[in-house]
């Protein structure tokens, strides 16, 4: 029970804190070949990839190549493909004739095009690549391929990249801003006893005769971001169902080890429920076309778009454990719930800059919360965003530094999701809200957008100019005190510790039993109440500040 507790300790210092989050940052040129929209990236609009991998599980080792269909948006000379080492980029060729290629930095590759590129035309390059790709250390955190076996020592591989970058395992534009407006195609080769499974539908499985393996043409309709792509590998188990929604039969397949088949066929029924109370309250499920998937892998699991992955061990909570503390966090499976919340949040609206990751992760925390609520009522989803504050380290700002592929604080989870919480709080109309988060999902369809975007959206659908709550909450890392004192029938109040002009309304008991809104600035403001006693003040708690009481 010990060791038990330790981990889960360690695993929430990481959720937490991150690793290396007080260390100080010093930018490479390779941060910023990755992290920004250069000029070898900028003249070309990625249309479409057809990636072809073949899998050595015995060497460890993988080789292929991925054809780019892109359209020209401006006269250019070199184009930036990105793969990481130890993986080699081998050849590329366009129109039958090889392109000259220079590598750049530790990660990047030039194509030097020896044809005019016409602005509106459509053309296509083909790469080729091989080598032993970078394993995972601590997958999805830190992710590469995963080699690991069942438990009857059969293989048992899967892919995450997050953050680290699709390119350590295929080479493409490794750029957030630019996804595949006609999706891909993900064609795997693997051993004739073992399966893959990729992202959106499979087309057909084709066997190559003489060589004992087997490829699975796989095929997504939907743009896809490059980490969303992923390769599962292991002897599957498939089962199937369906889910009737928003806009019609969705298919649900799932994929298992055989020993976890009738525990999956149990915990996965809640892949209903989540679809039910995320289409209510985001919309309808975004990648209809492609499916909605859920594949056990040997880690805890990742958002990979149509093809969700799952190790949480068939048991509800977080590995078990309830990181609310409230106890609401155990009637459902964190990985089912959180990962599938991505599906809208990461894969439909996608973030163009990682330093804008909480545009991922604050709306899919909250859907945590929103999940609750569908199912068990409003005061239980509160209750459950609420308990998450313990989690909040307040050390670094939520939003990081743009262009050199670097996220923010892990905040962006926790406080995150206590931000929109506590802005809902400050629209005052649920229905509203939900219209909201809907309309995101509906006006930001397969888009890749900035968090100014999002910060503005909000601010209008909501009727109220919330730009100084999101400064407070994403770019700083204190947060706003409110100060008051109570005295002969009159509350006096004012803003403290937050960014200047700071004004968001907050709601207080101004009679006995009786909340309302009051409307503080950072200077001293006065409101009547009706309190008999200094006691029967408070603070709704669903708003995440702090309050000073200034008589005490």
């Amino acid at each position: 029970m010990k060791n038990v507790l330790s981990q889960i300790t360690m695993l929430l210092a990481l959720l937490v804190l991150g690793p290396g989050t007080l260390a100080a940052q010093n930018f490479t040129h390779d941060d910023t070949l990755r992290g920004s929209i250069t000029a070898e990236r900028a003249w070309w609009d990625l249309m479409h990839y057809n990636l072809s991998v073949k899998v050595d599980v015995d060497k460890k080792t993988i080789s292929g190549n991925n054809q780019i269909r892109y359209k020209v948006l401006g006269a250019g000379n070199a184009m930036q493909v990105d793969l990481q080492p130890p993986l080699q980029l081998e050849k590329a060729v366009q129109n039958g004739r090889e392109l000259p290629i220079r590598k750049i930095g530790t990660n990047a590759y030039l194509l030097d095009m020896m044809e005019p590129q016409v602005p509106g035309e459509l053309k296509t390059v083909t790469v080729w690549y091989s080598g032993t790709p970078r394993e995972a250390k601590r997958a999805p955190w830190d992710g590469g391929f995963s080699w690991d076996n069942t438990t009857d020592g059969r293989p048992f591989i899967a892919t995450s990249c997050q953050g680290l970058g699709a390119s350590v395992w295929w080479p493409c534009k490794d750029h957030m801003y630019d996804e595949p407006d006609q999706g891909m195609g993900i064609n795997v080769t693997v051993r004739n006893d073992l399966m893959d499974v990729s992202n959106g539908r499979l087309d057909s499985v084709s066997y190559n005769n003489g060589e004992a393996t087997r490829t699975f043409h796989w095929s997504v309709k939907n743009p896809i971001n490059n980490y969303g792509v992923n390769v599962n590998i292991a002897p599957y188990t498939h089962f199937v169902d369906s889910y009737m929604g928003e806009k019609g039969k969705l298919s649900l397949d799932y994929y298992v080890l055989m020993p976890s088949l009738v525990q999956a066929s149990n915990q996965f029924q809640q892949v209903k429920q989540m679809l039910e109370a995320f289409e209510y309250w985001f919309g309808p499920y975004p990648f209809y076309e492609d499916g909605y998937k859920l594949v056990e892998v040997p880690y805890l699991g990742m958002e990979h778009q149509s093809s969700v992955t799952y190790g949480n061990g068939f048991q509800n909570g977080y590995r078990g454990t309830d990181l609310s503390g409230t106890g609401w966090g155990l009637k459902w499976d964190f990985i089912i719930v959180h990962e599938s919340g991505h599906e809208w949040f990461a894969n439909n609206i996608t973030y163009r800059d990682i330093a804008d990751m909480w545009i991922h992760e604050s709306f899919t925390n909250y859907s945590e919360g929103l999940f609750t609520e569908y199912h068990y009522g409003k005061e239980a989803g509160a209750a459950y965003i609420k308990g998450c504050r313990k989690l909040i380290a307040n050390v670094r700002p939520i939003i990081g530094i743009y262009g050199v592929n670097q996220e923010g604080s892990t905040d962006m989870y926790y406080k995150g999701g206590n931000m929109l919480h506590t802005i809902r709080q400050v629209v005052g109309n649920d229905e509203k809200w939900r219209e909201t988060l809907r309309g995101l999902n509906r006006d930001f369809y397969h888009q890749t957008v900035d968090g100014k975007q999002i910060e503005e959206y909000v601010s209008k659908a909501a009727g109220i100019n919330l730009q100084r709550v999101f400064d407070q909450y994403l770019r700083e890392t204190s947060i706003p005190v409110l100060e008051y004192k109570v005295a002969k029938k009159s509350l006096s109040y004012r803003w403290t510790s937050c960014v200047p002009g700071f004004d968001m309304r907050v709601k207080v008991t101004t009679a006995p039993g009786v909340y309302e809104f009051i409307y503080p600035t950072t200077e001293w403001k006065k409101t009547a109440v009706r309190l008999d006693s200094l006691e029967e003040f408070s603070v709704d708690d669903n708003f995440y500040i702090f309050t000073k009481d200034l008589r005490k």
